[in-house]
Formats: C-alpha cells, structure tokens, sequence
C-alpha cells in the first residue's frame, strides 16, 4: 500500500511538472505571435526572401497586382519599427516616350514633376495634380539628360547631359534655355543644397563640379580616379545645436565610383579625395548610395552581387571602410532612399521590385517588403514631404502599344 501511494505521488508530481512546461511553451509561442502568424512567416522567411524573386519574376514582369507582398511583421516595439504599407495611386502614361529613362526631380508648390527622358532626349514637365498631364517637353540642347536639379529660389531647372557633358539651365516657368555650363563629358548625377545655394554634379572620366546656383558660375572641380556615380553631400552640423546648416566647404561628400570598385570621400575644405574604400574583389557596380547623417550610416546598393552594404561614416582607418551590415536585395539597383522619419529605405531595381528595409536601430536592417513593379524600372524618387515614391518605367520597344509611364506610391 505505502509502494503504490508513492508511485500515485511521483505519478503526480510528473504530471504536474508536464502541465507547467505546457503552459510555459504555450506562452513562449503567444509572445513570438504564432496567433498573428508571426512564427510561421519567421520560419519561412530566409525561403520566401531568397527564393522570391526565381519563382515570381515572371509574375512581377506581368505586373499581376502591384500589391506589397509582407515578408516581415517582427514583434518588436510597433512605435519602434511600425513601417508604412506602400500601395499603387497612379500610373502617369508618358506617351512617344521611347528609351531609357533616368532621374527625376520635383516642384513641390506647383506640383510638376521634371522627368529626364534620357532615349528621347527631352525633359517631361508632368503636372501632378491633373491627372499627370504633360505641362510641357523641354527638347532644346538637351542630349541624353541624366539628371535633373530643380532650384525653385531662382526658378531655374539644372539638367546635366550625358552625351556633351553640359549642365544646362532653364528658367523653370517658360522652359527657355539660360546658359551651359560645360564638363565637357558625361555629365550625370546632380544635386542641390539649398542652404549654401550650391549645385553639385558628377561628371566626366572622374570629377565633381561645383556650381554657383544664383550666377550658374563653376566654383570648384574635385578631381576622381574614375566616373562617379550616385553621390551624396555630407551637411554641415553646427557645434552649438547640431542643427544642419548645408554644405560649407568643411565636411564630405560619399562618392560611388564603380570604375575602380570602390568609394571616394571628398574632403570639400581641401577640395580632394581624402579616403577611399576598396569594395574588394568580389563585390562590383556600385551605384546607388543614400545617407543617414544622424546615425552615422552610409547605404550603397551593388549590383554583383545584389547586396545593401551599409557603412560607418565615422571610422575612416581602414581602407575598406567599416560595414555594419550585408545583407540580400533584387537585382540591377539603380536608387536608394532613406526615410529618417519612418526609419526605413526603399531601393528601385529593375529586376522588377522596390524592396523596403527596415532599420531597427542603426546596426541592424531587416527586409519588410518587396513591391512587384516592372522590369527595367530602376529609377525613382522618394518625395518624404507628399508621402510618395515616383517610380519610372521606360518603353524600349517602338513596336508596343503599351506607353512608358511613372507609377506612383503613396503610403499613410
């Protein structure tokens, strides 16, 4: 009798200890978000990020739905990590708009966006707000226009070209041809800082051109090893309130410079590269680049392989720079955006997808999601202020009766 009680005891004892394990996994599982499908998405995500793009290529090319495809809903701080849900607005035909199609720039008051319609040699002016009319097409000295700076203190649009190397200048109400400023050739990737009234713009077998903005003067040439890509400025952080005050002449500009695999960082007080980071032997074309100033975090965007580097601005020892993270993205990148509001960054490829990476905190990036959009579409521009992302797509085919477009994202 006293042997079969202790056996009923030990008996219960075990049950007892099987019923608070089960309790205790069930609320392991609760906290990962199997009830939201969390644990499931987690366990087939490295599948679902990596395979995505072989099995839904076609479907993306085919443009079935243009809807986000969610890859990551992580269970982490929602105010923290709570990234905008991108949805297709508007698809803006450009009609006899045949060729490649590169950068773009956009008048925010007047709601005009410049398109730089590089195979038709011409500059697009969309009107936004009636339904993506054509305002007007700039054609005059305009050959293959690669990039496009609207300065609205002036009223004057800065178109670079790649065919001639000329910057040229255009009053930006009657579209009338200004001036040139000549780099002789390729002159491609431009920018404008509107606290020092300064236009940069890449340009030639290596150089970047600094341009007075209110007389259309050169005030400086920066010599490169090789042609630059996708540039981005450093701005000047005041001492006292950390404020950014624009570029002036004291701080850098990160240049991806893909001829020489690597990236170039101009000290703009000397007026000369200062570092340069080797991408290696097994990472090449580099091409788009876009900067966290506040976090210190530099994102560039390779093509071979397809890969988000992201960099540490802050140390500049070593010659191959400190990258914080590697990390997968769809192929033939040609832009890259970092919203600091949302802590997120939207890269365009034209494999067919804009992937959107969240940042956790400045040393982790995760992918959130893949947007199907169309093959070829790699340019675009990311307009924080109207909540949106104008995607180009380019019709290279004069035979298709299908129209080159801009498709346009919006998010809440």
């Amino acid at each position: 009798m006293q042997i079969m009680c202790s056996k009923r005891i030990s008996f219960l004892i075990v049950e007892l200890f099987i019923f608070s394990m089960t309790i205790l996994l069930f609320t392991e599982i609760s906290s990962i978000g199997l009830h939201s499908n969390n644990f499931f998405v987690k366990i087939y995500a490295k599948d679902t990020s990596e395979e995505f793009s072989k099995r839904n290529n076609t479907a993306a090319v085919e443009n079935q739905s243009l809807s986000p495809i969610n890859l990551y809903r992580h269970n982490f701080n929602k105010s923290k990590l709570e990234t905008p849900v991108i949805n297709l607005i508007q698809n803006i035909s450009l009609s006899n708009v045949i060729g490649r199609i590169d950068h773009m720039d956009i008048d925010i008051k007047n709601h005009r966006l410049f398109v730089a319609e590089l195979g038709n040699n011409s500059v697009g002016v969309i009107d936004l707000q009636n339904n993506g009319k054509r305002l007007d097409t700039i054609t005059e000295n305009i050959k293959e226009p690669q990039g496009i700076a609207y300065v609205s203190e002036y009223d004057k649009l800065f178109v670079s070209n790649g065919a001639d190397g000329k910057v040229n200048v255009f009053n930006a109400t009657s579209y009338k041809w200004i001036d040139s400023i000549n780099f002789y050739d390729d002159a491609d990737n431009i920018r404008y800082d509107n606290v020092s009234k300064l236009i940069y713009v890449g340009y030639g077998d290596g150089g970047i051109g600094i341009i007075n903005a209110t007389d259309d003067k050169i005030l400086k040439e920066i010599k490169l090893h090789s042609h630059p890509e996708s540039f981005q400025i450093e701005k000047y952080e005041d001492a006292f309130d950390n404020k950014s005050l624009g570029n002036k002449f004291g701080n850098r500009i990160f240049v991806n410079t893909p001829g020489n695999n690597s990236i170039s960082i101009i000290d703009l007080e000397l007026g000369i590269v200062s570092s340069k980071w080797s991408l290696g032997d097994n990472i090449h074309n580099n091409f788009p680049m876009a900067l966290d100033q506040s976090n210190h975090r530099l994102f560039v965007g390779t093509r071979d392989p397809p890969k988000l580097i992201v960099f540490d601005t802050k140390f500049m020892e070593s010659r191959f720079g400190k990258v914080i993270s590697k990390v997968n993205i769809s192929t033939d990148s040609d832009d890259i955006f970092y919203d600091s509001k949302n802590k997120t960054i939207y890269i365009s490829s034209g494999q067919g997808f804009i992937d959107i990476f969240k940042q956790q905190d400045a040393n982790h990036y995760e992918l959130y999601s893949k947007i199907p959009t169309k093959a070829g579409a790699r340019t675009s521009l990311f307009v924080p202020e109207l909540k949106r992302i104008y995607l180009a797509v380019p019709n290279f085919n004069t035979n298709n009766s299908s129209n080159a477009s801009i498709l346009v994202y919006g998010y809440q």
